[in-house]
């Protein structure tokens, strides 16, 4: 495990050329309610784990368990399906169509996925009467293929890497008029990526009425950092400054931890890491410049202490995946790094278990 204090807090980054401008979103737009009534969106657990705690050497550990959202197993339910609602909220507000399960209809949206985030976009699509076309890389399991299918999805293979399928991606939705729909923001492309992002509030929005009191400490993983700057956001809205936000990559994926370092959006180095969803070595621009302004820490954790997190959140009754354990596995091998990351016995921490095991 490793860990650097954000010398870029409170100031932010500075602009510069190929940075992408603007902001995320701060709060949920008056389409929140409309997405929870058409999906039928439900609260999902906060866990109060003190035997957990006391094994960890703090006073408390809340964990936000995102691991039945919407059926479809993790927090990216609340991300695409979201943005794409949104689109459809704003025609049934607009008098061009009054039922929202045909509000989209002719509408195809696309991107490129090797997880949660293409299943969240057939979903979305599903239920507004779009079609939904989702890249996948050759070395994605076929299984995941069929997951997509029976949301709908058709399933195009493009490439070997994930960053070969998302270019196909582009190139198909620019030549046949789809709307792409990233889980990521960059210079040209900000807009899909921030209405992805401002779904991830509704997690925010949830522990704000679940939590008895305030934690000291929010452990945060980050693949672009989509769910850590909004779950960044949400705790500076509900706790100022008093919290202090620790942001999690793999040591294989630091893109975050290296633009940081760097001073500027940069492609991390890495080989592959076993926290899949989070392997990711380019950020998101819009959530590097908000977790610059506002998270204090920035670590990473490697595959084997993810593979030990995993196998003792098992053994208590927490099926998750490397991935979704990342913020848990910096708190639970955060023993010698007390001091840098400001933990104490008397402190209280949130962290996000934030999709369920590859089996269901």
């Amino acid at each position: 495990m490793k860990t650097i204090k954000n010398e870029w807090l409170g100031t932010g980054l500075e602009d510069q050329p190929e940075f992408a401008s603007g902001d995320i979103s701060r709060s949920l737009g008056p389409q929140s309610g409309f997405f929870a009534e058409v999906t039928g969106l439900q609260t999902s657990p906060l866990l109060n784990r003190p035997e957990l705690a006391n094994e960890l050497g703090i006073d408390k550990l809340f964990i936000k368990d995102e691991r039945a959202r919407l059926g479809l197993g993790s927090f990216k339910a609340l991300g695409a399906a979201y943005a794409i609602a949104k689109q459809a909220f704003t025609r049934i507000q607009s008098g061009e169509v009054t039922d929202p399960n045909t509000a989209l209809e002719g509408m195809t949206f696309v991107c490129a996925s090797a997880g949660n985030h293409g299943l969240s976009l057939a979903e979305g699509a599903r239920i507004f009467g779009a079609d939904a076309v989702v890249f996948v890389a050759n070395t994605v399991p076929e299984a995941f293929a069929e997951r997509l299918r029976a949301k709908g999805a058709r399933v195009a293979r493009a490439g070997e890497i994930y960053e070969e399928s998302m270019a196909e991606a582009e190139r198909q939705a620019s030549e046949n008029g789809w709307h792409l729909l990233s889980d990521s923001t960059w210079p040209g492309m900000t807009e899909p990526g921030r209405d992805v992002m401002e779904g991830y509030l509704k997690m925010g929005e949830e522990i704000a009425r679940q939590i008895p009191e305030p934690p000291t400490h929010v452990f945060l993983q980050a693949g672009v950092g989509g769910l850590a700057a909004a779950c960044a956001s949400s705790a500076r809205t509900s706790w100022g400054e008093d919290v202090t936000i620790v942001v999690v990559e793999p040591e294989a994926a630091p893109a975050l931890l290296a633009s940081i370092s760097a001073g500027k959006p940069v492609l991390a180095p890495g080989p592959v890491s076993n926290m899949g969803r989070l392997d990711c070595k380019e950020p998101s621009h819009l959530a590097l410049r908000y977790l610059a302004l506002e998270a204090n820490i920035f670590s990473t954790v490697t595959d084997a202490e993810a593979e030990e997190t995993v196998a003792w959140l098992d053994g208590n009754g927490l099926k998750t995946t490397p991935s979704g354990a990342a913020s848990l596995c910096a708190v639970h091998h955060a023993r010698s790094h007390f001091e840098e990351l400001g933990l104490t016995a008397d402190s209280r921490v949130l962290c996000y278990l934030s999709e369920g095991p590859e089996d269901g």
